[in-house]
């Protein structure tokens, strides 16, 4: 597997998101961990809301979490999303929210802990204070963000000494205002809507790793785009690419937000180890650049 920089960390180009993995009965878990491990995805992506915390559970007992098991995998989890009620950023949520994730993860430590959704009453304070008990204990090495713009960003960093290295946000070939808003600068049509403040390029600048998620969903979680007769010449497109590279429409699906110079990384959402192992293969292609502009423009998207 293909590795990038996350912070400091050397991770795989790929990572694998464990919304549903509580899904699969206890053999059918054991199989996908391990075929994530041996195809060298062993990054791992979690969040505390997932299953209100069992998808953490699964998966340690999936992988039979041990000292030896947790060095060879990289793990990431999220934290905020008070379910139903608000999001909080607060001192103590983050606390209590981390530490249900080590003891349901079977850990002591993670790689990298995200901020999840943006708390409209955040205060950046508590935030930098919860951030150095986290780190200074050893239980969080690195931290991020999901689904915040610049300025949210800016302000954390005002009073946040470590440094923010991920923002993970929905990105994919039918989702993809954040690349679009970026062709049609100086347009008046509806693709020039700056909507989250150039995010790609900020991040890009500020060394922060886009973690897209949902690659594979068209609207907000409304189905996935391949195979779907909504989207006739995005998908006659991808898989005429698809047989030149002799892979299926997920590798290339998954192969066109790799080609982004941003060195993304991708969150998987499946379950299947067949269509996990086809994600995994895009990071062995790279497509050229009139192929990247012949699918974005085959979902819809137009150049000015």
């Amino acid at each position: 597997m293909r590795t990038i920089k996350l912070g400091d960390l050397q991770v795989p180009t790929i990572a694998v998101g464990c919304m549903r993995i509580n899904k699969l009965d206890k053999s059918e878990a054991e199989n996908f961990v391990r075929t994530s491990m041996e195809e060298g995805a062993n990054f791992f992506d979690h969040a505390d809301i997932y299953a209100n915390g069992v998808c953490e559970e699964v998966f340690a007992d999936a992988v039979h979490m041990n000292a030896t098991v947790r060095e060879k995998m990289f793990l990431q989890s999220k934290c905020g999303i008070r379910k139903g009620i608000a999001f909080d950023f607060s001192k103590k949520h983050i606390l209590e929210s981390v530490d249900g994730s080590l003891k349901r993860l079977k850990t002591d430590y993670l790689d990298v802990l995200l901020l999840h959704r943006p708390d409209a009453l955040v205060e950046p304070e508590e935030v930098a204070e919860a951030f150095d008990i986290l780190q200074d204990t050893g239980k969080v090495r690195n931290f991020g963000v999901s689904n915040q713009n610049p300025m949210q960003i800016q302000l954390l960093k005002k009073f946040v000494k470590q440094p923010i290295i991920a923002n993970q946000l929905q990105l994919s070939i039918t989702n993809a205002t954040m690349i679009s808003q970026g062709i049609h600068v100086n347009m008046l049509d509806e693709r020039a809507v700056n909507r989250d403040g150039s995010i790609l390029d900020f991040c890009r600048i500020n060394d922060i790793t886009i973690q897209p998620w949902s690659p594979f969903q068209y609207g907000f979680f409304e189905g996935v785009f391949l195979g779907n007769d909504k989207f006739p010449e995005l998908n006659a497109k991808i898989d005429e690419i698809a047989a030149r590279y002799e892979v299926s429409n997920t590798t290339i699906a998954m192969a066109w937000l790799l080609r982004h110079p941003a060195k993304m990384q991708p969150i998987t959402g499946t379950m299947n180890v067949e269509r996990l192992k086809d994600c995994v293969k895009a990071a062995d292609i790279k497509l050229t650049r009139e192929e990247w502009y012949e699918i974005y423009l085959s979902a819809g998207n137009i150049l000015p």
